[in-house]
């Protein structure tokens, strides 16, 4: 008679390291969803900055590479400069008006959202015949459609919801994941 012994996970290197990301990465979701609740409208005008830098660094990469690159043609080189004239022009409008653009980035997101739920919803229902359980993916395309029709009827207040859920997301995935970093096999 054999006998099989599995070996004993122990806190190698890279295990260290996953553990350490995971508690960092924990970290920092609860205290960004901390600032989503406490702070709603500062964050997300700081939000909206950091995607307007990133679109002028963007805009600035791609027309570099419009201009300095040897292998693509002239519709390519064309293409990538107007490109990063475009992400230029869109950072910079988005940095001079914080507040506006904030608004403006919750409600269109409310509203893509709110489309995408009802097409999913749908969707689920066109593929029906094919579900293995239909009474969850009937329940499942009601709730989507609803929640859909709820955030398209008033974008605004959708935009609300989404951002507060996205702050209590954050503290609780993070704090999950802290604790999962923090008890994880030794």
């Amino acid at each position: 008679m054999t006998t099989s012994t599995v070996p004993e996970v122990t806190d190698t290197p890279p295990v260290k390291g996953a553990r350490l990301a995971l508690l960092v990465a924990g970290l920092a979701a609860v205290g960004f969803g901390i600032a989503v609740l406490v702070w709603p409208t500062k964050a997300a005008v700081t939000l909206t900055g950091v995607i307007a830098v990133y679109a002028i660094i963007a805009g600035i990469a791609y027309a570099a590479i419009g201009i300095f690159s040897k292998n693509l043609g002239a519709g390519g080189r064309i293409g990538h400069v107007l490109l990063g004239v475009l992400y230029v022009a869109a950072g910079i409008s988005a940095l001079t008006s914080l507040q506006q653009s904030a608004a403006f980035l919750a409600v269109f997101l409310t509203v893509m959202v709110g489309v995408l739920w009802l097409i999913e919803g749908f969707v689920s229902l066109f593929t029906l015949g094919q579900a293995d359980s239909k009474v969850l993916t009937i329940v499942f395309a009601i709730i989507s459609i609803l929640a859909g029709f709820t955030l398209l009827s008033g974008p605004v207040w959708g935009a609300v919801f989404l951002w507060w859920f996205l702050g209590i997301a954050l503290i609780v995935l993070g704090a999950l994941n802290v604790v999962r970093a923090l008890t994880g096999r030794k």
